[in-house]
């Protein structure tokens, strides 16, 4: 059988996803307050890892293991289009998912062990028998765990903070927490094949409108409490930052909910910016060391 172009496997692996996790490692590695330079190794070898390898496996396993009901609702994806032939695209997540181990070792037991830790839960959002996006509960937490606060943690570890630490710890978990509503935005363009194929997201048992109010409300209130944290440790100036990114993305949320199935790719690139945006003001403030943190 005739292997995919690049191209296809590239898309299979879609780059656009990365930035996410990779930023997240970035904030890890920035609150660590530790000098870059000395940690380029590692922390190179971390980015790869959140992005391209861990990342791309969960995309490649989605992919392969979501190719009827991306027939319905993306039949131009890869898998679905005939591009990617065969089994292709699972012999991809398999290959990826070995070199992503091969990598993690580069970053110690505890960057090791965080690697395994994603990875078993990138199969585990798509795979039989757990295949844990047909809630949209369980599957959109799996995801905002791997995508914020995982890498966030790996980020500081790889620059030696030993854990747990626990306002890195409480950050990585909030963010995580907020990122749960930006998992939710990406279900509202899959409701008719979701419905259909048994795939039970959030839009799909709260409804649309339902779904997105919610989705607004578990990004903000996280932030919420990121904002008095800051402003406890001793970070004022951070503290309003974020603030006032919080209340552009209220008056963003303000046409999301509008319209979701709509508004959702709007709002992923210019409220969820500005989310990840506060996340680095955060990340800042707990690396500077000018606060008192418990």
């Amino acid at each position: 059988m005739q292997a995919p172009a690049l191209k296809t496997v590239a898309e299979l692996l879609k780059p656009i996803t990365w930035f996410a996790p990779m930023w997240a490692l970035g904030c890890g590695v920035v609150s660590s307050g530790a000098t870059i330079t000395l940690h380029w190794p590692t922390v190179i070898g971390g980015i790869l890892l959140a992005g391209p390898l861990v990342c791309g496996t969960s995309q490649a396993a989605n992919d392969w293991f979501d190719r009827h009901v991306d027939a319905i609702n993306e039949p131009n994806r890869p898998i679905p289009s005939g591009r990617m032939p065969g089994r292709w695209g699972l012999y991809i997540a398999i290959i990826w998912t070995i070199l992503s181990l091969i990598v993690a070792t580069v970053l110690g037991p505890w960057g090791f062990g965080a690697a395994v830790f994603g990875l078993i839960l990138a199969w585990a959002y798509s795979a039989p028998p757990f295949r844990l996006k047909l809630n949209g509960w369980w599957g959109n937490s799996a995801v905002a765990l791997c995508y914020e606060g995982l890498p966030w943690v790996t980020g500081a570890i790889v620059m030696g903070v030993r854990m747990p630490d626990w306002p890195i710890m409480i950050l990585a978990f909030l963010y995580s927490l907020g990122a749960h509503g930006i998992m939710t935005l990406n279900d509202f363009k899959s409701v008719e094949g979701d419905i259909r194929m048994g795939v039970n997201s959030l839009p799909v048992m709260l409804g649309v409108e339902r779904a997105a109010s919610l989705a607004c409300l578990v990004m903000g209130l996280p932030q919420i409490v990121v904002i008095g944290l800051m402003f406890l440790w001793g970070h004022p100036l951070s503290g309003a930052l974020i603030a006032i990114v919080l209340l552009i993305q209220a008056r963003l949320m303000t046409r999301l909910v509008e319209a979701p199935q709509a508004n959702a790719p709007w709002y992923n690139a210019t409220g969820t910016s500005l989310y990840v945006s506060g996340m680095l003001i955060a990340a800042i403030a707990l690396g500077s060391g000018a606060g008192v943190v418990p």
